[in-house]
């Protein structure tokens, strides 16, 4: 056996691995959305859905379904060898909004807060501009994204 023969059985297993890690994620989003339903039930149920902490709470889950979703995609790209950089920016806009939703300025001091919304805005500007750029930018068929 040479060398090519190894690299080939362990290319054979990282891949086993990644198509492993896409389940695992399939079933982490499917128990996710379970619990969304039960979460949105059980509000309406009560009557708490009114409740903007109670709603904010449900976009925050919401968003962290959608970061699963993203990272299932990246590791099916990376398994099928295509370019994960849109998705892998994308997931990064839906995790600070998911950060940028679930902050709480009085939670800080004033200037604390102030820098840290400041680099919320600063990170937003420049994954979007960086979307916009890999978006216009044409892949190697010569389409745009």
């Amino acid at each position: 056996m040479d060398v090519d023969d190894h690299v080939r059985i362990t290319e054979r297993l990282i891949q086993s691995v990644e198509i492993v890690a896409a389940y695992v994620l399939v079933l982490l989003f499917a128990v996710g959305v379970f619990d969304l339903g039960l979460t949105i039930f059980d509000l309406v149920r009560t009557g708490a859905i009114t409740q903007t902490s109670e709603v904010i709470a449900l976009i925050d889950t919401v968003l962290l379904l959608f970061i699963i979703v993203e990272i299932y995609q990246t590791v099916v790209a990376y398994t099928r060898e295509e370019s994960v950089v849109r998705i892998v920016i994308i997931t990064g806009i839906i995790a600070v909004t998911r950060r940028v939703i679930s902050f709480h300025p009085d939670d800080h001091a004033a200037q604390e807060a102030l820098l840290t919304s400041a680099g919320f805005a600063i990170l937003l500007a420049v994954l979007v501009g960086a979307l916009y750029i890999v978006r216009k930018t044409p892949t190697e068929s010569g389409s745009l994204h």
